[in-house]
């Protein structure tokens, strides 16, 4: 996460075994993460990435370093500005609803460690959504999973998947809609 430039804030959560049972709590961020990102993020950018660890912090460390550069490059060769991107510890999806409400960006993608065991604990998704706030329902996010050497390969898809998933967000943020909405648009 140094090495990417990112820093970290963290869930209301407190450790992994609180994280495991209270799901709610990966949910929404600790007041002192909010302070942080105020004071440390671009306000209302067209594009706000977010690393969360998700139930694989594995996931994140195989393929943060291929997939967050061609990504923030995918996101430049599109005309889509991006605004600081960060960390979120002990984090689930819907975090991103806390980050919407508080730097109002137009899109939001989330790459989070998946379930491990599935098949592998390498597993990466990125989540997408459209102005995502608090009331946002799952059918509204839209998702590009299954990144990892043995799925869609992050060294491959550092340059594939980061292309895909910024030109997915182009097409989030040219009909203002994602999950359902989008394929309806």
């Amino acid at each position: 996460l140094e090495e990417m430039g990112l820093f970290t804030v963290q869930t209301q959560v407190r450790d992994k075994e609180e994280y495991l049972t209270r799901p709610d709590l990966g949910r929404r961020l600790s007041e002192e993460a909010k302070a942080i990102i105020r004071e440390r993020c671009q306000m209302k950018p067209q594009v706000q990435i977010v690393v969360v660890d998700g139930l694989s912090s594995t996931a994140i460390e195989a393929n943060l370093r291929d997939f967050l550069p061609a990504l923030m490059q995918g996101l430049k060769n599109v005309g889509l500005s991006v605004g600081t991107p960060f960390f979120v510890k002990y984090g689930r999806v819907a975090v991103m609803d806390d980050i919407g409400e508080i730097l109002q960006p137009d899109v939001v993608i989330e790459a989070v460690g998946e379930r491990p065991g599935l098949v592998t604990a390498k597993s990466m998704s990125a989540y997408m959504c459209w102005r995502p706030r608090h009331g946002t329902i799952e059918s509204d996010r839209s998702l590009i999973s299954n990144i990892h050497d043995g799925g869609t390969p992050a060294t491959e898809a550092g340059a594939e998947a980061g292309a895909a998933v910024a030109a997915f967000a182009k097409r989030i943020f040219d009909n203002q809609a994602s999950g359902t909405k989008l394929a309806n648009a």
